[in-house]
C-alpha cells in the first residue's frame, strides 16, 4: 500500500468526519453522513492496522473512530450520576410505591409491642412468669444497657449492621410467599413488647425507650419496609393488575425489591452507627432520642419528597426501560 497516496485520497473523508463529531447538533441528513464516515473511518483504519502499520496515522484514526463512536452511540453517563439517580429517583420511588405495606405494617406493629408493653407492664405478676426473679433482675439492671456496650463500637456496628440486613434480606425474599415475613415481623415485635414490658413492670421505663428510641426507630422502619415491599412483591403475583401478566407483574416487583434492598443497605448502615455509637453514648437522653427523632424524620422526609416527585414523574423504582428486556404484546 502506498500510505500517501491513501492518505490523500481518504484525508478529505476524515476532515469531514472531525467536522461532524465536533457539532453538537446534526440534521437527519448529516447524521446519516456521520455513521458512514464513521464505518468507512473505520475500515481505513483496520487497513492500515494491517498493512502499513504507522504509528502516527493508527494513533489519529483511532481517535477520531472513538470520537466518532462515542457521537453515534452515545457516551455512557459517569459512575456518579448513576449512584446520584439511584438514591434520588429509583430508591425513593420504589419505597414510596409501596407506602401503603410498609405503613400499615408499621402502625399494626407498633400497636401490637406497645399492647403488650402495656399490658405486661400493667401486670407485674405476668412479667415474674417469664424467668426468675434474679433472672429478670439481671435483665433490668445489667443486660439490657450492657448489651450496647459489650462490644468495641466500630465491631458492633458492623455486628448490628449485618444482622438487621439480614432480617430486612429475609423479609424481602420471603415476601413472595407472604406467611414467612408475618412470622419475621411476629418474632421481632414480640421481642420489642415483652422486652419493653418487662422493664416497665420494673420501672425501668426510662431505661428501656431511653435507648431503645435513638436507634430502634429508623432501624424498625427499614425493617417494616423490607417487609411491606415484600409482601408487595408476593401479592403481584397473587393478584396482579388486570392488564398485566402475572411474570410481568412479578418481575417488575422482584426488580423493584432489589432496588429497595440496595437503598436500604445504606439505612441500616446508619442506625448500626447510631446504635453503635449514640446509644451507648453519655450524651444526655434527650440528645440521643433527638438524634433518632431526627434521622427518623429525614427518612421519611426524603421518601415522601424525592419518592413522590419520582413517581409524579412516571418513575416506579424499576429498571431503566432498556435493562428490563423486551415483552410481546399479548391479547
Amino acid at each position: 500500500m502506498d500510505l500517501d497516496a491513501y492518505v490523500a485520497e481518504h484525508a478529505s473523508e476524515w476532515a469531514r468526519l472531525e467536522q461532524l463529531v465536533r457539532r453538537r447538533r446534526l440534521s437527519a441528513a448529516e447524521a446519516d453522513e456521520l455513521i458512514t464516515l464513521y464505518q468507512r473511518t473505520a475500515t481505513h483504519l483496520s487497513a492500515v492496522q494491517s498493512r502499513t502499520p504507522d504509528p502516527a496515522l493508527i494513533g489519529r484514526l483511532s481517535r477520531l473512530v472513538s470520537r466518532a463512536r462515542a457521537a453515534v452511540a452515545g457516551s455512557s453517563a459517569p459512575a456518579w450520576r448513576s449512584v446520584l439517580s439511584f438514591f434520588t429517583v429509583t430508591f425513593p420511588a420504589a419505597v414510596y410505591q409501596a407506602w401503603r405495606w410498609w405503613s400499615t405494617i408499621a402502625v399494626t406493629s407498633s400497636v401490637v409491642a406497645f399492647a403488650l408493653i402495656a399490658y405486661i407492664g400493667a401486670h407485674p405478676s405476668l412479667a415474674a412468669k417469664l424467668g426468675t426473679d434474679e433472672q429478670l433482675r439481671h435483665l433490668v439492671d445489667h443486660d439490657f444497657a450492657d448489651y450496647y456496650s459489650e462490644y468495641a463500637a466500630q465491631n458492633f456496628a458492623l455486628k448490628v449492621w449485618t444482622n438487621n440486613a439480614l432480617v430486612a434480606a429475609i423479609c424481602l425474599i420471603s415476601g413472595i410467599v407472604l406467611l414467612p415475613v408475618v412470622y419475621m415481623l411476629y418474632q421481632n415485635i414480640v421481642g420489642v413488647g415483652v422486652t419493653g414490658g418487662v422493664m416497665v413492670a420494673f420501672g425501668r421505663s426510662d431505661v428501656f425507650f431511653g435507648l431503645i428510641t435513638p436507634h430502634g426507630l429508623l432501624e424498625l422502619t427499614a425493617v417494616f419496609v423490607a417487609a411491606g415491599v415484600g409482601m408487595r412483591m408476593g401479592w403481584s403475583w397473587i393478584s396482579p393488575p388486570p392488564t398485566v401478566p402475572r411474570g410481568q407483574a412479578l418481575g417488575a416487583a422482584m426488580r423493584s425489591a432489589v432496588m429497595v434492598a440496595l437503598g436500604l443497605v445504606v439505612v441500616l448502615m446508619i442506625s448500626g452507627v447510631i446504635e453503635a455509637f449514640v446509644t451507648p453514648s453519655s450524651l444526655p437522653t434527650w440528645a440521643r432520642v433527638g438524634i433518632g427523632v431526627l434521622a427518623f424524620s429525614g427518612f421519611l422526609f426524603y421518601v415522601v419528597f424525592f419518592g413522590r416527585r419520582a413517581v409524579r414523574r412516571g418513575y416506579t423504582g424499576d429498571l431503566d426501560s432498556h435493562l428490563r428486556g423486551d415483552y410481546t404484546p399479548t391479547a
